[in-house]
């Protein structure tokens, strides 16, 4: 479990980044933390992966206090980010060495299974004779993701993952996050494009700061005015799942993509007839 408890973060001689955070994310939920550029959810996700340290209050992971050097190795071994520019991560040429990066103190059996097996989750098992430097965006994402996967972290953290892919790219990264939220991992998903919200078990509202709101993914639909409140744009396939219950036909709030949504609609007609 992570929790944090009474956090705040400024830069030096600045305003506060992050005011007063209380927030505990559950072993093997996946968490959106959303909000508008310069609301601090960025912040929270270094904080949360230990690239900056609070101002005041306290982050702990698993019971160990983000902040201590003590705990610095173990707490690096447990979470793993992965940013919206997969260039500013990338170190090497070459999609192997790339992955194995952060592997060297394991034996050479254990690394090239850890290789294998990661490349496989993100679908790049087929390009790792390639240059990494020729490959799209997406397909570069992907790769620091299965360089995340292969350390074999407990929590994840995407941070605005999908901001500079293409449509295609995009829905590969929510496929795998689909896929490791099955498998138990625990996501943090930060981000501010509204759909990606239905990635997630909670959704976390952040402004100026602080949280606003807190709702939970099958409670969605009845807290759109909360969305609204806070300019948060609402995904038109909650508004389609909103109009339809209020027409009597039910549908699920986890059927939420467009081919899922037109096949049960094609149902329902079918049987009506």
């Amino acid at each position: 479990m992570i929790r944090i408890e009474n956090v705040t973060y400024r830069y030096k001689k600045g305003k506060d980044i992050l005011k007063d955070i209380n927030l505990k994310i559950q072993d093997k939920e996946t968490v959106a933390i959303m909000g508008k550029n310069g609301s601090g959810k960025s912040t929270l996700g270094k904080l949360l992966s230990g690239i900056i340290k609070p101002k005041e209050g306290t982050i702990l992971i698993d019971d160990l206090d983000i902040a201590k050097k003590k705990n610095k190795e173990e707490i690096r071994n447990k979470i793993g980010i992965v940013f919206q520019n997969p260039e500013n991560q990338i170190i090497f040429n070459n999609i192997e060495d790339e992955v194995s990066f952060a592997l060297k103190d394991l034996e050479k059996r254990e690394i090239e299974k850890r290789i294998k097996d990661s490349l496989r989750i993100v679908d790049m098992e087929d390009k790792i004779e390639e240059d990494l430097y020729e490959l799209s965006l997406g397909q570069k994402q992907r790769v620091v993701i299965s360089e995340v996967l292969a350390k074999q972290p407990k929590y994840i953290i995407f941070d605005e993952p999908t901001t500079m892919i293409d449509s295609k790219g995009k829905e590969k990264i929510y496929h795998i996050v689909e896929n490791l939220k099955k498998e138990g991992y625990t996501i943090i998903y930060i981000t501010n494009v509204a759909e990606e919200m239905l990635l997630a078990d909670r959704i976390i509202l952040l402004q100026e700061g602080k949280i606003v709101a807190e709702i939970k993914k099958e409670e969605l639909l009845e807290n759109l005015e909360i969305l609204e409140q806070y300019d948060v744009k609402i995904p038109l396939i909650l508004e389609v799942i909103k109009k339809l219950r209020q027409a009597g036909i039910k549908i699920d709030i986890d059927d939420y993509t467009t081919d899922e949504l037109v096949t049960k609609i094609k149902e329902m007609i079918k049987n009506e007839k």
